[in-house]
């Protein structure tokens, strides 16, 4: 028997499940792959008794095979979290408290976004990579023996990097290779990960600068800045080489394909990505209504920068509607025409979403900052990190004193009208149902304050409603049989 779990009800459905026992990886390299042993010894010795394993839908194909292991040398009741409620880089905590697990194994590629709710085990996926092919491309991207190069990579390739390290650091002395590190005393990585401790230092780096972002620490020489530093990354292009430029857009990059087993100094026009994401501020400082998606329920803090948002989106004179949404889609967010600009709360890695499909723009919590809190000004600095945003970190705003704000008013770069940011003196009017309210403040700019509420009422069609005593009451009767193509009644087609 095997127990299947939905994220969609909060009940588990124990059903018999005809499962091949073929694996997509051979049963004798499973050991090697996803570390069964080291796992094993992590349940055993905290004595969990439910353990929930986190597979994205690429290694689902070995899951059933490592659960029968887990469970026959453990005893522990394992449960496969196939498909996850939002991102499969975030832990899906949710999920598995549904199930009442005490523990998450989380399999693959990872974020490593801080999660604090139950004890975390991560097993990266350990993709093969050629080492020496990836210290040769180095040396032909970097001919000047002195450079300052910082080695970023995928998680999946965290087993090579000290190889590499080996290879290269007798002709590199300013070499700097990134740790994988989280924080929290309840996360374990056997091998490839530590937890976030700045003592643990060695001596010669103690005057050095530490940077930590991203699960990822490294330290710079005394007296330099990351922008003496050029950046190599090892693995494929995706979310985490973006999210890596974006971040650190003044550093120049260079990647190495594990996959194709090539090296190339990326040409994509980091500049040309932050005016697209300036022209979405630019929409946001436009938006009267304002939707707030939640990406995730796993990354810590999340909450926090919730209320955070609704303060600051408030106090600019805007609306805003919370949504918990899973995977987003088009669809999904169509369904809402009176939101002007949408802002998604997710790990670092999801947040910078492409939203060149959707009818509205979706922004970070960040760009929406710059866009409502006038103490913020846009920078060379991006920032995808949430928590960063909060009371406490690094690049921490505050709001201005009410008492001191003023009605400031600007054009707009991208209508040309002229918009004022306390359009409402930071307390959003209440828009009767049957009209909407026109208000005139001093700079006599017209502001249109409908509601979502006011807007829905105007719709023809409200979706499914009740509508209790209005709907005639009429006895069933028996429908058409058959398919669509041809009904009982119909006949066939000559």
């Amino acid at each position: 028997m095997t127990d299947a779990f939905s994220s969609s009800s909060e009940t588990v459905l124990q059903r018999v499940l005809e499962v091949s026992l073929k694996s997509n990886t051979p049963v004798d390299k499973l050991e090697e792959l996803y570390q069964i042993k080291a796992t094993c010894d992590f349940i055993l010795e905290h004595q969990f008794a439910k353990v929930a394993l986190q597979f994205p839908d690429e290694l689902l194909g070995d899951s059933v095979a490592i659960a029968e292991e887990i469970n026959r040398n453990t005893n522990a009741k394992p449960f496969i979290l196939g498909d996850t409620s939002y991102g499969s880089c975030c832990v899906d905590e949710v999920a598995a408290e549904h199930v009442g697990a005490e523990c998450i194994v989380h399999y693959g590629s990872a974020c490593l976004s801080t999660s604090k709710r139950l004890p975390l085990m991560y097993v990266f996926e350990r993709r093969a990579v050629d080492v020496d092919r990836c210290a040769s491309s180095f040396r032909e991207l970097y001919p000047d023996s002195r450079s300052n190069v910082v080695i970023l990579y995928d998680v999946s390739y965290a087993h090579a990097v000290k190889d590499l390290v080996t290879i290269l650091s007798p002709e590199y002395p300013n070499l700097v290779s990134s740790e994988l590190v989280v924080e929290g005393e309840r996360c374990y990585s056997p091998g490839f990960i530590k937890r976030l401790n700045n003592d643990s230092l060695p001596p010669e780096q103690c005057d050095s600068q530490v940077i930590y972002q991203f699960g990822r620490q490294f330290s710079l020489k005394s007296g330099s800045s990351i922008t003496d530093y050029s950046m190599f990354y090892i693995g494929e292009e995706g979310a985490t080489l973006r999210n890596f430029m974006m971040t650190w857009n003044r550093c120049s990059f260079c990647s190495f394909s594990p996959a194709t087993m090539t090296g190339r100094a990326e040409s994509i026009s980091v500049n040309r990505a932050l005016m697209k994401r300036y022209y979405a501020i630019e929409r946001a400082k436009d938006a009267s209504v304002v939707g707030i998606l939640v990406g995730t329920l796993g990354v810590a803090d999340y909450l926090t920068i919730i209320q955070q948002l609704k303060e600051t989106i408030r106090r600019a004179g805007k609306k805003s509607y919370m949504f918990a949404m899973g995977k987003l889609n088009v669809p999904k967010l169509a369904n809402f025409l009176e939101i002007d600009i949408y802002v998604l709360i997710a790990c670092p890695e999801n947040s910078l979403l492409d939203s060149n499909d959707f009818y509205k723009p979706v922004v970070t919590p960040f760009e929406m900052e710059v866009a409502c809190n006038k103490q913020r000004e846009w920078s060379e600095e991006y920032i995808t990190d949430f928590r960063r945003l909060l009371p406490g970190g690094q690049s921490h705003v505050p709001l201005a004193d009410q008492q001191d704000e003023s009605d400031e008013t600007d054009v707009s770069l991208i209508t040309g009208v002229l918009r004022s940011h306390n359009l409402l003196n930071g307390e959003p009017a209440e828009t009767p149902s049957s009209s909407s309210m026109v208000l005139r403040n001093q700079t006599l700019t017209v502001a249109n304050t409908n509601s979502a509420a006011s807007f829905l009422a105007g719709r023809s069609w409200r979706g499914l409603e009740q509508k209790l005593g209005d709907t005639p009451v009429v006895k069933a009767v028996e429908g058409r049989r058959g398919i669509a193509i041809a009904y009982e009644e119909e006949g066939t087609a000559s």
